[in-house]
């Protein structure tokens, strides 16, 4: 591990840009781009409908993905719920959503992330990376963005 001022960087951590164009391969989703965001504690993922139900005892969500709004096709998927939980949004807003496991792919690297599926609509970018997804093997470069892609909706 190497010291960086008072924190402990793993060897294994890559550096990313603030955002970058990850995979949810489970899902479907072949690129979207996301906001790496350390200062949100869970990850979010755009939805523009939810239909909850329920697989042998087992509540469910079916939902579409829009990946960024300008001409990536919608995704319509479907995962067990494995939590709900309330999430504080940037605003202060406190709504609660349904959390999902799911994989994320960031160049060669795939690992299982959870997930809360929200209406992003208005944001900028249609999946937000929290803090949680990327504990012990990320790094955000502030300075920079697409250091796994280059934003041309191509994920390896």
């Amino acid at each position: 591990m190497e010291r960086i001022g008072t924190f402990r960087v793993s060897s294994a951590a890559r550096l990313v840009g603030w955002r970058e164009w990850l995979a949810l391969p489970d899902l479907g989703v072949v690129a979207i781009k996301a906001k790496m965001d350390s200062g949100a504690r869970s990850s979010a993922l755009h939805v523009v409908r939810q239909e909850r139900f329920h697989n042998e005892g087992t509540p469910w969500v079916h939902f579409t993905v829009e990946s960024d709004g300008i001409g990536s096709p919608s995704v319509e998927a479907e995962a067990e719920i494995v939590d709900e939980r309330n999430v504080t949004d940037s605003g202060g807003h406190t709504t609660k959503r349904p959390f999902i496991r799911t994989r994320v792919r960031l160049g060669d690297q795939v690992w299982p992330i959870e997930v809360n599926l929200a209406d992003r609509r208005h944001m900028l970018f249609p999946m937000l990376f929290g803090r949680t997804a990327m504990l012990g093997r990320l790094l955000v470069d502030p300075a920079h963005s697409y250091l796994f892609g280059g934003g041309n909706k191509e994920v390896p």
